[in-house]
């Protein structure tokens, strides 16, 4: 299983992998990493991808998914700050262990917000590799990260997460 991410930097939509020990499911707690000081929370919408599929056009892409579910994706700020100036890459800072939290799926919708739509996203995603069914493309909304504390928690639309 793959996961891509479509999120927000330096001024456009870039895509992002991480690995599936990123995957945050069952309302387990977000636990902070000790390495950083300063972990952000971008909200998402998931897409679960129900079929294979190779340089999809973006009219096709509805029947690539199935499902949809509220994320919250995790970032190392402090980290992507310092790998960002120094040309370094930034994988240490959004690729750690559970850092999406993904809520319970249900029927595809047409979000309003995200910072591009779900088509654009499958058909730049399937440009660049194959996506296979089981695969997870998360999608930021336009709005700015947010600082998380530990004992805060996130609920919303089928997604609960506890930060610990």
């Amino acid at each position: 299983m793959k996961i891509i991410g479509f999120t927000y930097v330096n001024g456009s939509a870039e895509m992002v992998l991480k690995g599936d020990s990123s995957l945050l499911v069952n309302r387990k707690p977000f636990f902070k990493p000790d390495w950083t000081d300063d972990v952000r929370m971008n909200r998402c919408i998931v897409l679960r991808v129900s079929r294979l599929g190779k340089g999809i056009a973006a009219k096709f892409a509805d029947r690539y998914y199935d499902a949809v579910a509220q994320g919250a994706d995790f970032t190392a700020a402090d980290v992507l700050s310092e790998a960002v100036q120094n040309g370094h890459s930034w994988t240490r800072a959004i690729g750690f262990d559970y850092s999406l939290a993904v809520g319970e799926w249900r029927e595809k919708q047409k979000p309003d917000g995200l910072i591009i739509p779900p088509e654009e996203a499958i058909e730049a995603a399937s440009k660049v590799m194959t996506i296979r069914q089981g695969d997870l493309i998360y999608i930021h909304y336009k709005e700015d990260a947010r600082k998380v504390e530990r004992d805060e928690v996130i609920e919303e639309e089928g997604l609960y997460c506890k930060v610990k």
